[in-house]
């Protein structure tokens, strides 16, 4: 130590500041290494360390977690990290083995697993009353009678929410590929009046697409409602606080405070939104349930079911008679996928068109993003349904 403080004194550090320097060192090391998947989540996880310490994060927003693959540059991330955060499997499947064969020693978080938290079934259409997983779906056509489906724009009806985690189904990438499932007409749907008998009706042979994951049939979209997002603020701290015990005030202090903007936020946003709540519009995925149904919100469709696959033309048709039916206002596109869908859906159509981004691709990263996100997504909402009325 007299030969690093002789050091310190020579770049015209004082004694006794040397003295302190050296000292705190030892405390900042043991400041856990924390890796965040996705920048929502990372900024909840960075306003709780804020002070203390500061996250890495792996996925900066330009890609999609439903299909990505790690870089050499993050792969050295979970060799190092000490606490993961992800949303699940659910979502960043690219991250399973991963985290057991890079990030084994490592504590791994999953923000699906929030006790408490509200999940919402994945929807089983990207227009959704008509429980059509898709183009070439054969067999489907006997479900008209499930036109209830569309009933998830009554959010009346949702207050069941966490009754329906285990229905069974798979993930977006998954469950979701349209095209190649022609032999889905021996699931046997007919008996499924509604949604909620999904969850033992007939879809033995679905296990095989959900993998048996814990919140299989589970959107994993769940940062998109700010109530979920604050319980998994809890969660974040008692993990940080739990590897760094010298710094369990801090976390605790920090998570209240963010718990406090983000309920101040769900009321702003709420307020900002009611205005043009029952004017129908249509996503590019079915990304944004959590979101639509916190704030009320009127949803039509989902121009795509997988968003790494492009619709065919029997889902275009069927968007364009939505479009018309349901007098849509809205058409939204996402920075990570080819807009050029919307664009041609929009053509000689009064509709406006707008972007829409969950993963807060334009967004710096840090404390202030995950409302900086949310906010952003709202004034989008609310310009496009506003100009359309």
């Amino acid at each position: 130590m007299a030969r690093s403080s002789m050091l310190l004194r020579h770049l015209g550090v004082s004694s006794a500041l040397a003295t302190s320097l050296l000292v705190v060192q030892p405390a900042l090391a043991d400041v856990p290494n924390v890796v965040v998947s996705i920048k929502p989540i990372h900024s909840l996880v960075a306003g709780v360390m804020d002070g203390v310490g500061e996250p890495a994060l792996l996925l900066e927003g330009n890609e999609s977690p439903h299909s990505y693959s790690l870089v050499p540059s993050e792969a050295a991330m979970l060799s190092d990290a000490d606490i993961v955060f992800w949303v699940g499997e659910d979502l960043e499947a690219f991250l399973e083995r991963p985290l057991e064969a890079l990030a084994g020693d490592a504590q791994h978080v999953a923000i699906m697993e929030t006790p408490d938290m509200t999940l919402l079934p994945v929807r089983e259409g990207g227009i959704w009353d008509e429980h059509a997983h898709g183009d070439d779906h054969g067999g489907h056509d006997d479900h008209a009678e499930h036109a209830a489906h569309d009933d998830h724009s009554d959010h009346a009806e949702h207050g069941h929410h966490d009754d329906h985690a285990d229905h069974g189904h798979a993930d977006h990438t998954e469950h979701a590929h349209s095209d190649d499932h022609a032999d889905h007409g021996d699931h046997g749907h007919a008996e499924h009046a509604d949604h909620d008998d999904h969850a033992d009706g007939g879809h033995a042979d679905h296990d095989d697409h959900a993998h048996a994951h814990d919140h299989s049939g589970a959107d994993p979209h769940v940062w998109l409602d700010p109530q979920n997002a604050a319980l998994a603020v809890a969660v974040i701290a008692e993990t940080l606080a739990e590897a760094d015990p010298a710094n369990a005030d801090r976390y605790a202090a920090n998570a209240a405070s963010v718990q406090e903007g983000l309920a101040q936020l769900n009321d702003d946003i709420a307020a900002r939104l009611q205005p043009v709540a029952d004017r129908p519009f249509i996503v590019f995925h079915d990304a944004y349930q959590y979101f639509e149904q916190r704030f009320g919100l009127t949803p039509a469709g989902s121009i795509t079911l997988s968003p790494e696959q492009a619709p065919g033309a029997q889902r275009l048709a069927a968007l364009h008679d939505r479009l018309d039916e349901q007098d849509v206002a809205c058409l939204f596109s996402e920075p990570q996928f080819e807009p050029r869908v919307v664009a041609a859906l929009a053509e000689g159509r009064d509709v406006g068109t707008a972007e829409l981004d969950p993963l807060g691709a334009a967004i710096e990263a840090g404390p202030d993003a995950y409302a900086t996100l949310l906010s952003g997504m709202a004034d989008a909402i609310v310009a496009c349904l506003a100009e359309s009325s």
